[in-house]
């Protein structure tokens, strides 16, 4: 019996230490890259400026 929970508490653990990591919101943003909208607003200028026709205008 405690050879078994030896083996399982750490595995569940680890598994528990994952999942909270998971959910962090710092997965999802990089502050190295670019932001997405950043990037959509610069081709947005970029077309504008060149006299191309720009969405919602």
């Amino acid at each position: 019996m405690i050879d078994i929970f030896t083996v399982v508490m750490p595995h569940v653990l680890m598994a528990i230490a994952v999942w909270r990591l998971l959910g962090r919101d710092e997965l999802d943003n990089d502050p190295i890259l670019p932001s997405p909208t950043s990037t959509l607003v610069r081709r947005t200028k970029n077309k504008a400026m060149r006299g191309e026709e720009t969405p919602g205008a």
